[in-house]
């Protein structure tokens, strides 16, 4: 890659060696984003406790800055008229000094809400760009792979937030100190993404492209490709049932994994007892086999040619896995036992995952190769509003969390009165009371909750038959021959053609 930072436009497809070190940046700069967007979820319980946020109001900060983001990811359709690489720079920028200089400098809940809403917008924005430039840097013989290494990003990010907390927290034992390190690694990844980031000149990205094969005929037809004509009514052209519907069933299958980023922490503090710190080896396993999951379903999809039978395979595993992990809650279920129950559900939906954003790319590329940014702008908004309800509708069904959090602070003040032979206050024994019927009550709403994700899994899995793609490797593969076939024939016509003249 070339040291020319102003200069962001490539005019010729990059070869190999370049254009994997391209992807290997946008997943990098991905994992730095959502590292920061999920960086209070590891110290959620300090952090609510340090700023005297009651749960039920964190929840909602949570939702509209989910609303917010929805919004931001419409804005960054425009990346398909405007191009994709300062969206992703610039916001990388913002964000690092904002969670590196001011969320560590916070002291209400209000000036951490507002925070977290700019954060949430430019993440929002960077949603729709680095899937994009995912897209334009990978034919779709390969998208998988690709996608896979790009959806890695958000558990990545995950998984940092768990390990980084397991290590440091012990150490700094204060929530500021999340924030501080995330920081300076953003800030870091920016200065990568400054010198070394490129993207694909607009008459290039706006060609579809199956393979690698298909390079020379892309250079050679950009040259005449007109490029408003394709941009017109770019809305229009990607409102339909199969990418609306798509959108919405993934949405809803990530239930779960939005309330494993938000409030896994909470759930396993509460319900089973564990610290922050087991709670977060338990994140490290459920986020860590993910990983593992999304890059051997991208690496057999592209092999076979298939996405439908993957997704299929992986929505089936993780309601099945679902359903035997919520009804642990309650029980004094073996660590050991949790432990592979969430590792193995986590893997079936990564399977499920990766597949759908090839297959969805390539959805709306069948529509217009030139409006991927819209497409995957519509995912993006459809998303961010589904987590919004989500976050809105979560206190509504889990209502004991926050007594449940409150618990060691009562607890601890019941044990000092005794400690020093004073009576407790009857306004102490009524909160212990609370506390005992909220512990009797919440098992029960957190399965509720799981209930409504395994039903977001269902839908996912009948959205899966009006996405573009094959179900069959040898009816992929004939058409892969075909396409190759025709390749040839109109680079052969172009050829002559420019001899002629």
């Amino acid at each position: 890659m070339a040291f020319s930072p102003m200069q962001r436009s490539l005019v010729h497809y990059p070869d190999q060696g370049p254009r994997k070190l391209y992807l290997l940046l946008v997943v990098l700069i991905t994992i730095a984003l959502y590292y920061a967007l999920y960086a209070g979820g590891g110290v959620a319980p300090l952090l609510l406790a340090g700023l005297k946020l009651p749960f039920s109001d964190f929840v909602y900060i949570l939702a509209f800055g989910n609303l917010i983001g929805a919004f931001a990811s419409l804005l960054a359709g425009l990346a398909d008229r405007f191009g994709r690489a300062n969206l992703v720079v610039y916001g990388l920028l913002v964000v690092g000094l904002l969670i590196a200089f001011v969320m560590p400098n916070v002291t209400t809940a209000r000036e951490w809400g507002i925070t977290f809403f700019v954060v949430s917008f430019v993440e929002g924005i960077i949603l729709v760009a680095t899937p994009a430039l995912i897209r334009d840097f990978s034919p779709q013989v390969g998208r998988a792979t690709a996608m896979g290494f790009w959806t890695i990003g958000p558990v990545l990010g995950s998984l940092t937030v768990s390990v980084v907390t397991t290590l440091t927290l012990p150490i700094f034992k204060i929530w500021q100190s999340a924030y501080e390190i995330c920081g300076y690694a953003v800030l870091a990844v920016f200065v990568l993404a400054f010198l070394f980031l490129k993207e694909l000149a607009p008459s290039l990205r706006d060609q579809m492209m199956v393979n690698m094969r298909d390079r020379t005929l892309i250079e050679l037809k950009a040259k005449g490709l007109d490029i408003e004509a394709s941009l017109r009514n770019p809305w229009s052209q990607m409102l339909h049932v199969d990418i609306l519907a798509s959108a919405f069933g993934v949405s809803v299958m990530l239930l779960f994994y939005y309330t494993a980023v938000a409030f896994g922490l909470i759930y396993f503090v509460t319900v089973f007892g564990y610290s922050v710190q087991q709670a977060n080896i338990l994140a490290n396993w459920n986020w860590g086999t993910n990983a593992v999951a999304l890059i051997i379903a991208g690496i057999l999809s592209d092999k076979l040619r298939v996405r439908k039978p993957f997704m299929i395979f992986g929505g089936i595993g993780g309601l099945v896995l679902n359903f035997f992990f919520l009804r642990l809650a309650g029980t004094h279920a073996p660590f050991s036992v949790l432990t592979m129950l969430v590792a193995a559900q986590s893997f079936f939906i990564g399977f499920a995952y990766v597949t759908w954003m090839a297959s969805f790319t390539e959805t709306v590329e069948a529509r217009n190769p030139a409006l991927t940014a819209t497409g995957l702008a519509i995912w993006g908004w459809m998303l961010r509003v589904v987590v919004t309800v989500c976050f809105l509708g979560f206190p509504l069904v889990v209502r004991s969390v926050n007594t449940l959090l409150a618990a060691p602070y009562v607890i601890a003040a019941y044990k000092h009165a005794l400690s020093a032979h004073v009576a407790p206050p009857p306004q102490l024994l009524a909160a212990l009371g609370a506390i005992k019927a909220a512990a009797a009550a919440a098992p029960i709403q957190w399965k509720h909750w799981y209930l409504i994700c395994e039903g977001g899994i269902v839908v996912f899995l009948l959205t899966v038959f009006l996405m573009r793609g094959r179900w069959s490797p040898a009816a992929a593969l004939a058409d892969e021959q075909a396409h190759d076939a025709m390749v040839r024939q109109e680079l052969a016509q172009l050829q002559a053609g420019q001899a002629a003249e």
